[in-house]
């Protein structure tokens, strides 16, 4: 019957029971093991392929070591296994030194020292590489789903900490995890000190990103269909709250985030000409009250802010941007001084209407007007078409409105995958042949048209519309909401937009209405259990929370610092306020500490505070003794250096021997009467005359 119990039972209570029977040591070695493994984790993004498999093929051996018993491998194997670690590190990064390679180095080293785990000593080294290798986590993102898996990292590592100095037995490691958590609850306040009143010094705080590599994200050149490509990335962009939020909100259909500016084009490419845009002023003319807002910018590692058009302020007051300084160019992008490679809050004001650029036309216009010779014979024909058609002393607005004309009602798609076109005639393919495509295929297609007319025209990218987080009231831009539009010169306006992908799909734009790419495995799974309604939600709520982690945490600044000051009541706070600040916050701390255990520290009970007394008055008789000596061995020292004949020595020597029954024998009365009983006899016993050593003589004279 007991064999068929066993038999039956969980697989699981199984494992347990055989984890149970682990000595010590194994059992130990595990739950450290399986601590680094999640610390390492995170890293396998970062790390080379090969440092993930060489870590992950040394932490198995160690646990299979532990489980068996087996010996740890020799010096010789450890020492060829560093070489080759070190070898490949050198091969891979062409240093041991630096970012990527240090972190990589010091995570073979804290593998390859688990095989090493011969006495205490490893263990604490293997414990503080674990700290350094959790904190490296930090280098590549600060983003809340690492902080939460690093806090409990830290807590494994303490728990293996604590563990450790617990050598009595087999103890439990709740016991040490309850251990560790008291340890990391009492060190909080000293941590939120140091986070709010560190200064943060640039370059001494943070650590800049080697890799300015941009990720997926609008860049200065746009080949046509790329831009449905990002589309098809629903991680968010950016996010932005608007200081008067609720109805004074501006519609989601006039929320246009300028990107980079598009100028020149080869046929299939279109590129900013940045030469042109550093030579001339933007003229900005705005009307209207200015929309003030705050932005949370995500990393893009690239140096354009992507605002609400339009920005309008005076050089010296810049965006509040905590890079640094900015500028604008004359196309009204705002460029930084280095790549945005953290999370970035802005605080900025916009204008919806606004208009910039010459009101008359100037000789630089020309370039707006380019198309590569022998590009898109039939686009350029239509323009000539359609401007004959309308008649030379057409205006401008009247071709514009031609040219939407003909995409509303020329059976035009708006569509995600509209098919790849390998020559350099995007546009014809565009208005005659496939009459399909996502936002760039129909900017582009309507601005060489507009150039075919003899219109200044180009490509602005960027994003429009957003959703709005009902949990914060933030709306959230996702690279989905990435898009294209166009911008022509008008005589007595200037640059103008016109968004030509309304007309082919005025939901895309009025409506917000995005074009959704199919779902992937796991969202399809998802889907059939949980509602689309509920998985709104939690993103919503989601957002929220990262929203907050990043505005509070990751961006907090100097001039955020500085700005806690102020509200404090610092009048011009500086970074040596923030010091006085901090070494007063962690003074105060310390003095609770000390207040606390203090109140808290164990009390001597009324008999040992009695016999403390009187070892005292002993000891200055001339009669040593120590905490450790019984009452018993006391009275023997007082019988042997005064006299078992001396009244004194003898009234003493009972009254020891009386104190060890009070404590060690059946008490035949009350402790408490027994105890007050020996204070009142004491009293009697120190009023007697008490011989002395010339020594003491001395001392008692002093």
């Amino acid at each position: 019957m007991t064999r068929f119990k066993t038999l039956n039972q969980p697989a699981h209570n199984h494992w347990l029971q055989q984890l149970s029977a682990l000595p010590r040591d194994a059992r130990d070695t595990l739950f450290l093991l399986a601590v680094i493994a999640w610390i390492l984790l995170p890293q396998i993004q970062q790390m080379p392929w090969w440092t993930s498999a060489f870590a992950a093929a040394l932490l198995l051996w160690r646990a299979r070591l532990a489980l068996t018993g087996a010996a740890l491998p020799s010096r010789w194997v450890l020492a060829g296994a560093l070489a080759l670690a070190i070898g490949a590190t050198w091969a891979t990064h062409k240093t041991i030194v630096g970012r990527d390679a240090g972190v990589t180095l010091v995570v073979m080293l804290l593998a390859l020292k688990t095989l090493e785990l011969r006495a205490r000593r490893d263990a604490m080294v293997v414990f503080f590489l674990g700290f350094f290798v959790l904190l490296s986590n930090f280098f590549y993102s600060q983003s809340l789903p690492i902080a939460v898996a690093m806090v409990l990292g830290l807590m494994g590592l303490l728990t293996a900490l604590v563990n450790a100095h617990m050598t009595a037995g087999k103890p439990p490691l709740i016991q040490a995890l309850r251990t560790a958590g008291w340890l990391a609850l009492w060190g909080a306040p000293v941590m939120v000190a140091l986070f709010l009143f560190f200064p943060r010094m640039a370059p001494l705080w943070g650590v800049p990103s080697d890799d300015m590599a941009g990720r997926s994200g609008l860049s200065e050149n746009m080949r046509v269909g790329e831009v449905a490509s990002l589309a098809m990335d629903d991680s968010v962009a950016l996010r932005i709250r608007f200081d008067t939020p609720g109805e004074k909100e501006p519609p989601g259909n006039t929320l246009y985030f300028r990107g980079p500016v598009l100028s020149q084009f080869d046929g299939r490419n279109w590129q900013a000409d940045t030469m042109a845009e550093a030579m001339t002023a933007p003229q900005l003319r705005v009307r209207g009250e200015p929309i003030r807002y705050q932005m949370l910018i995500e990393p893009s590692k690239r140096r354009r802010l992507t605002l609400l058009d339009a920005v309008k302020t005076e050089p010296q007051t810049p965006p509040g941007a905590s890079i640094g300084r900015t500028r604008m160019t004359s196309s009204l992008q705002w460029l930084t001084w280095r790549p945005i490679t953290d999370v970035l809050r802005v605080d900025a004001q916009s204008y919806l209407d606004f208009s910039y650029g010459p009101l008359r036309a100037t000789p630089e216009l020309q370039r707006y007007l380019q198309l590569p010779p022998g590009s898109n014979p039939r686009t350029q024909a239509l323009g000539e078409q359609l401007r004959a058609q309308l008649g030379a002393n057409a205006d401008t607005g009247t071709l514009i409105a031609a040219a939407l004309q003909r995409l509303k009602t020329g059976g035009y798609t708006y569509t995600l995958e509209p098919g790849v076109v390998d020559s350099m005639h995007t546009a014809d393919d565009f208005w005659f042949d496939s009459k399909q495509g996502f936002c760039e295929h129909i900017a582009s297609a309507f601005a060489v048209l507009m150039r075919g007319m003899g219109v200044p025209a180009r490509i602005v990218t960027g994003y429009q519309g957003g959703d709005r987080n009902s949990v914060d009231n933030y709306w959230t831009v996702r690279n989905s909401d990435a898009h294209a539009w166009t911008e022509v010169w008008i005589a007595g306006q200037g640059w103008s937009r016109v968004d030509p992908t309304g007309a082919v799909s005025p939901g895309r734009v009025g409506q917000l209405q995005r074009l959704s790419a199919p779902r992937g495995a796991l969202a399809s799974a998802m889907g059939n259990f949980v509602d689309s309604g509920t998985l709104e939600k939690l993103r919503a709520v989601w957002e929220a929370v990262n929203g907050h982690w990043n505005q509070w945490v990751i961006n907090y600044t100097q001039s955020r610092q500085l700005n806690l000051l102020q509200n404090l009541g610092f009048e011009s706070p500086s970074w040596t306020d923030l010091l006085r600040l901090l070494a007063g916050s962690l003074s105060a701390l310390a003095l609770l500490w000390l207040v606390w255990a203090r109140f808290t520290r164990p009390q001597r009970d009324g008999w040992s505070q009695l016999m403390h007394t009187a070892q005292q008055r002993l000891q200055r008789a001339g009669i040593q003794s120590s905490a450790s000596d019984s009452a018993r061995s006391l009275a023997r020292s007082v019988q042997t250096q005064w006299g078992a004949n001396s009244p004194l020595a003898t009234t003493l020597s009972d009254w020891l021997l009386d104190m060890e029954r009070l404590r060690y024998a059946a008490p035949s009365t009350p402790d408490e009467t027994a105890l007050k009983t020996l204070r009142q006899r004491w009293q009697t016993i120190k009023r007697q005359s008490w011989p002395t050593t010339p020594k003491n003589s001395e001392e008692l004279k002093t």
